[in-house]
Order: structure tokens, then C-alpha cells, then sequence
């Protein structure tokens, strides 16, 4: 789940605060409220926090975070939600503004396929269990051709390990926040510590 909802995003001016849609508030209240009940569990003390995010709501913050916190080469996220830990995300990419951005970025052997603005749809299950997370893929295309899903499983595990915390994806992933559960209903993501 964190790769779907972790998963960097830079581009344009802040916006005001006035301009923070309700759905970005709510989000933002919600990372403060697991951050907080994440130290008080590390106090020793118990702060409950549940949640439940609509997949509107989801997507409202999404453009939110892509307009006030860039991230080159990132158009556009969009995400459904699914009974049964089950989401699918569909992005459109500039492979051109990320190599801009920072060249070798892509590998040299990739580079004559990842080029220019292309869609990547990404459907994705994900199973928890004690605050632990395993992710699988159920179907992906780049640009309406599909794409193995061992492929794109490779492909996240790759990115994965060159995170700053060098994610292990064969393995269970632990939950942020101290999150002992994530789980999914027709358009809605709900959660607890």
C-alpha cells in the first residue's frame, strides 16, 4: 500500500492556503493525527486513529500535492478503489522532463521507449497482516500495451531498493505511522493504527 499511496511529485507555485481544497485538509489532518499517535506509541501511551478516504477524496488530494509539491515528469494521478484491497492507479509520465530534471535517470537502455509523454495503468492488490504490507500486481499497461505483471513487479522492486530506505518488496513492507491495518471497500480506503 505504501507504494500505492507513497508512491515524489514536484511542479508549479505553492498555493494559498485558502486554496487547500477540503480534501487536502483532511489528509494533512490525517498524516498530523498518525504522526502524533505514531510518537505517542513510541511513548508507551496509545493514541487511536482511524480513517476512512473516498477515492474522490484521494484523487483531490493528489492534484493538490502535484500542484504544490513538484514532481518532474509527473502529469497526472488518478486512482480507484476496489473492494478486497484492490486499486488501480493510472498516471501520465514525461519521461523527457525527468531526464531533464536529472540526467540518467533512465537507464540508456531504456531510454528509446521511455521517452516523451506516456499513460501507465497499474492495477495492484495488496494484502496486510499485522501492520505489514505485500503487494501484487493484477494487470499494467504502458501507453494501452500491457505489460507483464512480473515485470512491473520487478520494475517497483528495482525503484524500491533505490529509495532512501531501500525497500525490500520480496518481503512484507511495514506500514507507515505504526498503521496495523489498510484495507478497501467500493471506492473508499479505510485504516487503522
Amino acid at each position: 500500500m505504501k507504494t500505492c499511496l507513497c508512491l515524489a511529485l514536484l511542479a508549479g507555485a505553492a498555493l494559498a492556503p485558502a486554496a487547500q481544497p477540503p480534501a487536502a485538509d483532511k489528509v494533512l489532518r490525517l498524516f498530523d493525527d498518525l504522526r502524533s499517535a505514531d510518537a505517542a506509541r513510541q511513548a508507551g501511551r496509545r493514541q487511536e486513529v482511524s480513517f476512512r478516504l473516498t477515492d474522490a477524496e484521494i484523487n483531490e488530494y493528489m492534484q493538490y500535492a502535484l500542484k504544490t509539491t513538484a514532481r518532474p515528469g509527473i502529469e497526472s494521478i488518478v486512482v480507484k478503489v476496489f473492494p478486497k484491497n484492490y486499486i488501480s492507479t493510472f498516471t501520465v509520465v514525461d519521461f523527457n522532463a525527468i531526464e531533464r530534471w536529472k540526467p540518467g535517470t533512465i537507464p540508456a537502455l531504456l531510454r528509446p521507449v521511455l521517452t516523451g509523454r506516456k499513460s501507465i495503468w497499474v492495477d495492484c492488490r495488496f494484502l496486510v497482516s499485522a501492520g505489514r504490507a505485500t503487494l501484487s500486481v493484477e494487470k499494467a499497461y504502458y501507453n494501452n500495451i500491457p505489460l507483464p505483471s512480473f515485470v512491473v513487479e520487478k520494475m517497483i522492486s528495482i525503484v524500491a531498493a533505490k529509495q532512501p530506505e531501500k525497500y525490500d518488496t520480496s518481503k512484507p513492507l511495514p506500514l507507515p505511522f505504526g498503521l496495523r491495518g489498510i484495507w478497501t471497500a467500493e471506492h473508499a480506503v479505510m485504516g487503522q493504527n
